[in-house]
């Protein structure tokens, strides 16, 4: 039956625009956080328990394979399927009770980790296991794939943690596990009652074991609990609908022990020696993990560690102080490390926490080659997970490939992202003799494929090497009792799709894109799917991703600009007039709402910069062609603000853009939205009207970039004033040099490159004659450290110029002769612009002002603004809604007596407009003035 038929029945029903057949939406939905591309027939959002229920039956009834998603970062690929996706993320996420003293709650299946957590924290109560994806992973999936996490080892599996489940099974019938029918549980008990050696032998031998189905939990002496059983099946069997799942309370007493061993397979023999100590968490990594974190973050990221090169950080918790400190100066003896302590901080123990969060999400980009996951979560018996660390190792070299291993030692699981060619046309052949010999490896200790992400595309065919004949004859006679005309996500578990087929990265290799711009094929498919993204990342100081935040639409988040470019790459789905689908609709929609305010640059675990992918696609797609008018008004904006300046024209322009009539015309020429008002044109030019007194002093040359010299700003003589209060001799650069920033923003990257080669001729000799240059706005100060190398790769001054432009921040702090003002019990309210947060980084501007004694509230997030983007007409409503995001309830928490901070242009202008509020530079802050 066709989806058309799905649709007008469901319409019948009353259940309208529940389906979605557009390219866009299943472009996004073709891949999960895993290696495998399958192109969907329609994806489902269903907005309430009784639409999903229907929608499930519906689609079983016609016979349309049913695949069920929840936030899609499966690794395995058990989130996409040929037929029908059901996204549960999207709507149905309502907590619909919680019982504190029964220690449960009831919820809908895309109820989010994060969210249920947070939720039982009012009753002293959390959701158990945590994956590292807990920020947006949904609980129905974890229940699917059966996701642990670190703390599974003290809080069990999700399975461990499931009370009652309702389910719409293949048959069409909606099944509540605390009062089966006899329909089901009859064939059911009779299969199991018949294979209990088998089951008793081959399912359940160690916690990790999740592979296949947990048959273990249907023995009559495990209670016949069918809702766990139902846990780790991974949507083969049936469609969650709600779910009433366990709490736990989390014990008030907490210590952390680094240990450390000389190599990691040492630090795994300790293992068994410690799990007497009943730790909640015992995470392992090594030397390697370590140094892609100190590469990519810098040696302050990591805290001191005890000597070796393997560690094992160990969790106790109790509630009784003592009790903790005795058991964990008992485990430090026992566990017999090179060097290990007790960690008493609780900041540093969160810092030791977070060299394994970054390294999990820098591992796939940190190699020589992009690093993949499909050899991913492999489990053995915790005693034998030394012996296994040191075999696999071997394995790996033998195969000529690198991986970083780290892992959930207390459970024996291990992650590694390996370096698999799948990019070359013996690539899959490889990764299938790799995973293969792994796999018989793994099963040689008695282990599991899959020890927490389940089997899916990627290990289903693998579990013949770990389990009998008769075992997966007993798993298919399951699938055939709840699913007998296998439409519930075909392929996976039960008559196994191939390992390697339907690979995403090797379905590129035909595209003309993979033959002529390679480079960008390699950047977008960095994009591993884990979604964090989709998360609020505010309460870290993120910035990624402020349109995904402000419309909840999977097509504005980093990931899915991310899948929409590789369906471009493909071009089996996208298509557009020009070679290579540059000027594809549905990747233009996917685009449209991204600020480029290069969030994802910084934040995103994998290195994803849509902000340049995004230019890059503007780039292509108007080569030869009319543009936009915004493009050549707003693109061009550093140009036409000269042209005012120089013939002294901005108060004339102000006043037309501000007449009733013409102001209309002039923003409807521009594409304006007309409900923005205009920025002020300077009359004349800031920086020849600056007065820069003569001063002795170290030499420092000032960048006045466009916006800072051709628009209304008060910021230079303050800026002057504070360089001289530091002990340097200050000089405005009086030549013109754009950094080109909002061409680059418009995709015109011939033209960003001319203005980056004059903006060198100018710069280019202070830097070769040992002065600094300060810049003023940050958005171009970030030109030098990310675009400007991309743009002009063989420029030998380009990293010079780089690495010698700096913030205002960034030079005082160079400076012993400058003495911070006290500014003790100053209210500040501080928006970093993203570049600054993203490129620049803002640790340093944060350093000087705690130095200076204010009360600092620090806001995440982007203004909304981003440039041209919240002027444009049909960006306005992203744009406001961006700003309510942070920066606008931060400005209306602190009050009208607090002193907003905010360097960037857009940012300023942004809180203006929209609040009323003038905000101020740093040096105006520093120097007092319009504070």
């Amino acid at each position: 039956m066709t989806i058309q038929a799905l649709i007008d029945a469901l319409n019948g029903q009353g259940h309208r625009d529940v389906i979605d057949t557009s390219t866009l939406t299943r472009a996004l939905h073709t891949s999960d956080a895993s290696l495998y591309r399958v192109e969907p027939q329609a994806v489902a959002t269903p907005r309430s328990t009784d639409e999903l229920i229907a929608v499930a039956t519906t689609a079983i009834e016609l016979g349309i394979p049913i695949t069920p998603r929840g936030a899609g970062t499966s690794c395995a690929g058990n989130a996409v399927g040929p037929g029908l996706i059901i996204d549960t993320r999207r709507h149905l996420q309502r907590i619909h009770h919680i019982d504190p003293e029964a220690r449960t709650a009831i919820i809908d299946p895309g109820v989010i980790q994060a969210t249920l957590t947070a939720a039982g924290q009012e009753h002293g109560l959390r959701f158990g296991p945590d994956p590292s994806t807990f920020t947006r992973c949904t609980v129905g999936g974890m229940i699917g794939n059966n996701a642990c996490g670190p703390r599974a080892l003290g809080y069990g599996r999700s399975a461990d943690n499931v009370v009652r489940l309702k389910v719409v099974t293949g048959t069409g019938e909606l099944v509540d596990t605390a009062a089966p029918p006899t329909s089901l549980t009859e064939p059911l008990h009779e299969l199991v009652n018949s294979n209990l050696g088998l089951i008793r032998t081959e399912f359940g031998r160690f916690t990790r074991q999740v592979s296949g189905y947990s048959m273990e939990h249907l023995l009559p002496e495990n209670g016949f609990a069918l809702g766990r059983f139902l846990s780790g099946t991974e949507g083969t069997l049936g469609v969650i609908t709600e779910a009433e799942v366990r709490l736990v309370a989390d014990a008030p007493i907490r210590n952390v022990l680094a240990l450390g061993y000389a190599t990691m397979p040492e630090a795994a023999d300790a293992i068994t020696r410690i799990l007497p100590f009943r730790p909640t968490a015992a995470e392992g990594l090594d030397r390697r993990i370590v140094d892609v974190v100190i590469r990519a973050k810098g040696a302050s990221a990591v805290p001191d560690l005890p000597r070796g090169d393997g560690w094992m950080f160990v969790e106790l918790v109790g509630e009784d102080a003592e009790e903790v400190a005795e058991r964990s100066r008992a485990l430090l003896e026992a566990a017999t490390p090179l060097d290990g302590w007790i960690v008493e901080d609780a900041a540093e123990a969160a810092r030791l926490w977070q060299i394994r969060a970054d390294g999990a999400g820098l591992a796939g980009v940190s190699l020589a080659r992009p690093a993949h996951g499909g050899w991913e979560d492999a489990a053995v018996p915790p005693e034998r997970l030394g012996e296994y660390l040191r075999a696999f190792d071997a394995l790996l070299t033998e195969h000529g490939l690198e991986g970083l291993p780290y892992g959930h030692f207390g459970d024996g699981c291990v992650h590694c992202r390996i370096d698999f060619p799948l990019d070359l046309p013996d690539g899959p052949a490889a990764y299938r003799r790799f995973v293969t010999e792994a796999a018989e490896l793994v099963a040689g200790f008695g282990g599991s494929m899959s020890g927490e992400h389940g089997d899916g595309r990627a290990r289903s065919e693998l579990l013949e090497t770990m389990y009998s004949p008769e075992a997966l004859a007993l798993m298919r006679g399951v699938k055939h009792i709840f699913d007998p005309h296998g439409v519930m996500n075909p392929g996976v578990l039960v008559d196994p799709n191939p390992l390697d087929a339907s690979m995403r990265v090797p379905q590129t290799r035909g595209s003309l894109l993979a033959r002529t711009n390679p480079e960008f094929v390699e950047a977008v498919h960095q994009c591993t799917g884990v979604g964090k993204c989709i998360a609020d990342n505010s309460s870290s100081g993120g910035v990624m991703c402020p349109s995904y935040r402000a419309t909840g639409e999977e097509k504005d988040s980093t990931r899915g600009r991310a899948r929409v470019l590789q369906e471009m790459v493909n071009g089996s789905l996208l298509t557009g007039r020009r070679a290579g689908g540059w000027d594809s609709p549905e990747v233009h929609e996917a685009l449209d709402l991204c600020l480029s305010c290069k969030g994802c640059y910084s934040d995103c675990p994998t290195g994803i910069d849509i902000a340049s992918y995004k230019s890059i696609v503007l780039d292509e797609s108007y080569r030869g062609r009319l543009r936009p008018r915004s493009h050549y008004a707003m693109g061009w904006l550093p140009r036409w603000g000269r042209t005012l300046a120089k013939l002294k024209l901005g108060g004339l322009v102000n006043r037309i853009a501000d007449a009733p009539g013409l102001g209309a015309l002039v923003k409807w020429s521009a594409e304006v939205d007309q409900r923005r008002t205009l920025p002020k044109f300077a009359v004349g030019s800031n920086k020849t009207r600056a007065q820069v007194p003569a001063t002795s002093g170290t030499p420092v040359a000032i960048w006045v970039d466009s916006f800072s010299d051709c628009f209304e700003f008060s910021g230079l003589e303050p800026m002057v004033k504070v360089l001289i209060a530091a002990g340097f001799a200050p000089r405005i650069i009086d030549k013109k040099a754009c950094c080109g920033l909002t061409w680059i923003s418009t995709g015109q990257r011939d033209g960003a490159r001319n203005q980056l080669r004059q903006a060198l001729d100018v710069l280019h000799p202070y830097v070769e004659a040992g002065i600094p240059v300060v810049g003023v706005e940050p958005s171009c100060t970030a030109v030098w450290r990310t675009d400007a190398l991309e743009l002009l790769p063989d420029d030998p001054r380009v990293p010079e110029v780089a690495e010698n432009v700096l913030t205002l921040a960034e030079i005082l702090t160079r400076s012993e002769d400058y003495r911070v003002p006290d500014l003790t019990g100053l209210k500040v309210v501080a928006q970093p612009h993203c570049h600054h947060a993203s490129v620049l980084g803002w640790a340093t501007d944060r350093r000087l002002l705690e130095k200076a004694g204010v009360e600092l509230t620090t806001v995440a997030g982007c203004c909304g603004l981003a440039g041209n983007f919240g002027v444009e007409k049909g960006h306005h409503e992203v744009s406001v809604a961006v700003a309510e995001n942070d920066l606008l309830p931060a400005v209306r928490a602190a009050g009208p007596d607090a002193v907003v901070l905010a360097d960037g242009f857009s940012c300023r202008f942004q809180l203006e407009q929209l609040e009323g509020r003038r905000a101020v530079t740093l040096a105006e802050l520093l120097t007092g003035s319009n504070c």
